[in-house]
């Protein structure tokens, strides 16, 4: 039992991170599949389709910006995406979706925004996802769709 906790231990120490250009770390500990299920929740708004238009996940849904490679991603820059003010503010700021920020802002979308950027606006985000675990396997399912990922597998 402890060899085998060993070796598990060993293997992820020898996992590569997987990180931005900016060092920002960006690997997810959740679990794909379960955030796969999650995903219902957000697909009434959200879609993840990559450049070539191909819908990898989702009903094609606009109300949201798609979601594809926002692992990694500036908060408010999706082209052609008209966010709100507070979000537009939070990635003037540099801030990125890791997976503590990813968790942070769909648990509470606007009090994360008002606690990173110091403004009291809204953002246009209202659903919150209840469980952290929920978020979390969000996030881990989330990052398999970019283009960082795919040059990774």
């Amino acid at each position: 039992m402890i060899r085998t906790l060993t070796i598990a231990a060993a293997i992820m120490a020898a996992a590569p991170a997987f990180a931005d250009s900016h060092g920002v770390d960006l690997t997810a500990t959740g679990d794909a599949d379960a955030g796969e299920s999650a995903f219902r929740q957000c697909q009434s708004c959200h879609v993840v389709q990559d450049a070539d238009g191909e819908v990898l996940a989702g009903r094609a849904a606009k109300t949201g910006p798609n979601l594809y490679g926002v692992v990694g991603r500036t908060y408010g820059v999706v082209e052609d995406f008209r966010y709100s003010d507070i979000i537009v503010l939070a990635g003037e700021q540099e801030n990125v979706f890791d997976e503590a920020r990813f968790v942070a802002y769909v648990q509470d979308p606007t009090g994360h925004l008002q606690e990173i950027t110091g403004d009291g606006g809204r953002g246009k985000m209202t659903y919150k996802v209840r469980k952290e675990e929920d978020a979390v396997n969000l996030y881990a399912f989330l990052a398999q769709f970019s283009d960082e990922a795919a040059a990774t597998n």
